[in-house]
């Protein structure tokens, strides 16, 4: 469990939610740009890049405008974090997390009358072993101790004990 947890949003669902709102003929210009800024050397540069996109978005379109700006911070946790771009390729999207999900929800879809929340644990980790069928090695394994090391670096876990702090003695 973590105090204050860190959030990713789906870049790509991202972009396709600003495609949405956008006229055809513009739609591969905004989500070129907005990929390349993804993919900044930084999250500052790639946050003032989507700024000026939602700028400019936001006389002509300001849904989709509105939209971009909407969980911005999020989508850029990726690169905050500083993940290796073999790693950041599969963080970047929710699909992955998605399918399990599905699967899950596809498992239990037989179940018609629940009894309690355990039944449902139950029927949940079945789907999970039915979807681990399914996994294959995540694009950029071997970097996620040092993703593990930064989360930890990052975050604090609840009821961690802190020893840094300045304590005044009577």
């Amino acid at each position: 469990m973590f105090d204050r947890p860190v959030i990713a949003r789906c870049q790509l669902h991202k972009i396709r939610n600003v495609q949405d709102r956008l006229p055809e003929k513009l739609r591969s210009v905004v989500a070129s740009r907005m990929r390349r800024a993804y993919h900044a050397d930084s999250a500052l540069a790639a946050e003032a890049e989507l700024g000026a996109l939602a700028a400019e978005l936001d006389r002509t379109h300001p849904g989709a405008a509105a939209s971009l700006r909407e969980g911005m911070t999020e989508t850029l946790t990726v690169l905050r974090l500083g993940i290796p771009p073999t790693l950041a390729r599969t963080l970047r999207s929710t699909n992955a997390i998605e399918s399990m999900i599905s699967i899950c929800r596809t498992h239990a879809s037989n179940v018609k009358r629940w009894r309690d929340g355990t039944m449902a644990l139950r029927w949940c980790a079945a789907g999970m072993v039915e979807a681990g069928k399914q996994f294959r090695r995540v694009n950029g394994h071997l970097h996620l101790r040092s993703l593990r090391d930064t989360l930890e670096r990052v975050i604090e876990p609840v009821g961690a004990t802190r020893h840094d702090q300045i304590v005044d003695a009577a």
